[in-house]
C-alpha cells in the first residue's frame, strides 16, 4: 500500500440504524458534525445527542443563567434543523468539567439505556487543528466517552445503574465504533455534499451565541463549506466530513479483506465479552 493510499479517508460505515452523540457543549456538534447527522436522520437512522453542559459560560456579555436557557433553547432548533428530536443535557458546569467518574456513569447509563449502534464523540486529543490547543471540557467529555463506551459493555461496572422505570439496565456491548469527530487523526468521512445546507441551519440556529463573537466572526455558511473541504483532497475531492474511527477491527497493510490476514477485534462487543469473562 502506498502513502498516498495510507492517507486516503474511507467512508466511514452506514450499516448502523442508531447513534448516541456525546459532546460538552450545545454548538459542538454544529461546526461541521450536523451536516452528517442530517445526512444519517434522511436514511432512516435514529441520533440523540447528549451533552454534557448547557453551554452557559459561552457568551461573556450575558450571565451564566439566562444563558444557559438561551443556548438550551438554541440546542434545540439546532436539533430540529437535522432531524433529531431527543436531547438531553447532564448539567455539568461549563468550562470546568471535572467529575469525570460521574460524567463516565452518566454517559455509560446513556448507552445503556438507548442502546446505540454507534457513539459519535468530540476529539480527546490535545491538539485541534495546526496550533490549536483542544479546549479542557472537549478533552474531558471525549476521553469520557471512550470509556464509557468500554463501562457501559461491561456488566460489573456501574452495578446500580438503573433506566426511567428503576429497572437495572444491563450491559450494551452493541456499540460497533466511535466516530470522533474533530480529530487531527482522521481515519473515515462521510459525505456531506447534499445536505451542507442543513448543517448551516443548525449551526445558524445559535443566534445568540454567534452575536456574542462579535462582527468579526465567520459566516456559518462560508465556514462550514470551508471546513467540508479541509479533507475533501483525502476523499476523492468530495466535501465531507472527517472522523477518527476506534473501535473498527484493525486491517494489517496489505489485507484485501478476505480474512486471511491478522486482524485485532477492537469492537466493544469484544470488549465486553472479555470483561465479562474474567
Amino acid at each position: 500500500m502506498t502513502t498516498s493510499e495510507l492517507s486516503q479517508l474511507k467512508p466511514l460505515p452506514e450499516d448502523w440504524d442508531s447513534a448516541l452523540a456525546v459532546v460538552a457543549h450545545p454548538d459542538d456538534m454544529e461546526y461541521g458534525t450536523a451536516a452528517a447527522v442530517a445526512r444519517w436522520t434522511a436514511q432512516g437512522k435514529t441520533v440523540r445527542y447528549l451533552l454534557a453542559t448547557r453551554g452557559e459560560a459561552g457568551i461573556d456579555s450575558m450571565d451564566p443563567v439566562t444563558t444557559a436557557t438561551v443556548r438550551a433553547a438554541e440546542q434545540r432548533a439546532a436539533c430540529q434543523a437535522v432531524g433529531v428530536t431527543d436531547l438531553e443535557f447532564l448539567d455539568h458546569p461549563d468550562g470546568t468539567i471535572h467529575d469525570v467518574m460521574r460524567l463516565r456513569r452518566e454517559i455509560a447509563a446513556a448507552i445503556r439505556r438507548h442502546r446505540p449502534d454507534v457513539v459519535i464523540g468530540t476529539s480527546h486529543r490535545e491538539i485541534f487543528g495546526p496550533g490549536i490547543f483542544n479546549m479542557a471540557d472537549h478533552r474531558v467529555v471525549g476521553l469520557a466517552t471512550l470509556d464509557a463506551v468500554r463501562d457501559a459493555a461491561n456488566r460489573w461496572v456501574f452495578t446500580d445503574l438503573t433506566g426511567p422505570d428503576g429497572a437495572a439496565l444491563p450491559p450494551w456491548s452493541g456499540v460497533k465504533f466511535t466516530a470522533v469527530a474533530g480529530s487531527g487523526q482522521p481515519s473515515h468521512a462521510v459525505d456531506v455534499s447534499d445536505h451542507l445546507d442543513a448543517g448551516v441551519a443548525s449551526l445558524s440556529a445559535h443566534r445568540a451565541y454567534l452575536e456574542g463573537l462579535g462582527p468579526e466572526a465567520p459566516d456559518p455558511a462560508q465556514m462550514l463549506r470551508m471546513f467540508a473541504g479541509f479533507a475533501a483532497d483525502r476523499f476523492g475531492g468530495i466535501p465531507c466530513c472527517a472522523f477518527e474511527v476506534i473501535g473498527l477491527p484493525f486491517q494489517m497493510p496489505g489485507d484485501s479483506g478476505d480474512g486471511e490476514a491478522a486482524t485485532v477485534d477492537r469492537t466493544s462487543d469484544a470488549v465486553g465479552r472479555d470483561q465479562s469473562q474474567r
